[in-house]
């Protein structure tokens, strides 16, 4: 299912004011994933339509089970920049076009970019795991497992990716019928 709604969606370099660049050195890992509108859409409407997604209400119902809850309302709030925290993340930091969320434990990134252009908008996402110092010598590294489970975390990103514009376009067709 997630294979062919997930066709457009482009693996690239992060854009060189990504917020989330700082993450991208040291034996850590960092992706950057991103795909077309044909809509002007605000940061605050991607990272809305993200949130409340029908796939990451499901990734929202784990981290209930993992005592983080969330809401849609707490989604708008963040989106809307009245808020500093979403189930298990933090703004670590924000710009106009981007924001970046921290999970709780620190090692991981959220990031999510805006970029408009002629009659469309581009949307960025991409993700950070922080290296730890491991073995001997201690070479910094991002561990044995999540190194396992690259490919799945990127098909992740690019369905989650997809599910937001989906529900962009959604939206879009209801106010402009």
């Amino acid at each position: 299912m997630f294979i062919g709604v997930t066709v457009a969606i482009q693996a690239c370099a992060l854009p060189a004011q990504a917020l989330l660049k700082a993450y991208s050195w040291s034996g850590g890992y960092t992706d950057c994933f991103v795909i077309e509108t044909d809509a002007r859409i605000s940061l605050a409407r991607y990272v809305e339509a993200f949130y409340t997604s029908w796939l990451f209400r499901l990734e929202r119902l784990v981290l209930t089970l993992a005592a983080r809850p969330s809401s849609d309302l707490q989604a708008v709030e963040l989106a809307a920049g009245r808020g500093t925290a979403f189930a298990a993340w933090e703004v670590e930091s924000c710009a106009v076009d981007q924001l970046l969320m921290r999970d709780v434990t620190g090692r991981t990134r959220s990031w999510f970019m805006v970029a408009p252009a002629a009659g469309c908008t581009w949307l960025y996402f991409g993700s950070a795991i922080t290296a730890t110092r491991q073995g001997c010598p201690e070479q910094p590294t991002v561990g044995p497992v999540f190194r396992a489970l690259v490919k799945s975390h990127e098909l992740y990103s690019r369905a989650l990716l997809a599910a937001a514009r989906r529900r962009l376009q959604r939206h879009a067709d209801l106010v402009n019928p």
